[in-house]
């Protein structure tokens, strides 16, 4: 990533975040989510959650997160523009608690491939690290080519396990698991 920084997010940041939320869903899942789902994407409607969710996360509250832990919510800027993000913290999955769970790494169109992922990701490890996480996994969409690749290239691995993911779409959508030794 040249001449781009990571920080922690603030509660100021949510439509930021948002934007580059929506707008990679859209690039990346198109052809894996149904188009309407994704044209039904609200900028507005993100920005609130990830507001709410950025104020929990500040405070250490789960009870306010989709989450039965709260994650940390890392950004990356080019000059003043958010162009990406990492989210990651404790095993959300059942039994998964000891584990470290990278939550989403979604970087914009416009900065993808760039380093802005690959800088995310390393940081994302070195704090599940820090906290004391021996290893980390994360859900990658079945068919999300670009994902998959880049997840390989920074050394995770598909270990077989999957799951049905609810996107607000009518077909099933498998997630599989990635996981990656962070010691």
């Amino acid at each position: 990533m040249t001449g781009g920084t990571l920080r922690w997010a603030t509660e100021a940041d949510a439509r930021a975040v948002a934007i580059v939320h929506v707008d990679s869903w859209r690039a990346a899942y198109a052809g894996l989510i149904p188009s309407e789902v994704l044209a039904a994407l609200s900028v507005e409607q993100r920005a609130a959650g990830w507001t709410r969710w950025i104020a929990a996360s500040l405070r250490g509250d789960a009870t306010d997160l989709d989450a039965v832990r709260p994650h940390r919510l890392l950004v990356a800027e080019d000059g003043e523009r958010i162009v990406g993000w990492a989210a990651f913290g404790p095993g959300r999955d059942p039994d998964d608690g000891h584990r470290g769970e990278l939550g989403g790494l979604y970087v914009h169109p416009d900065h993808w491939s760039t380093g802005v992922g690959a800088s995310l990701i390393r940081r994302a490890e070195q704090e599940l690290r820090t906290a004391g996480h021996s290893d980390a996994y994360v859900w990658v969409l079945t068919g999300n080519e670009r994902a998959i690749g880049f997840y390989e290239r920074q050394g995770w691995r598909a270990d077989g396990a999957s799951k049905i993911a609810d996107e607000g779409s009518a077909r099933a959508l498998v997630e599989l698991r990635h996981t990656k030794p962070l010691s």
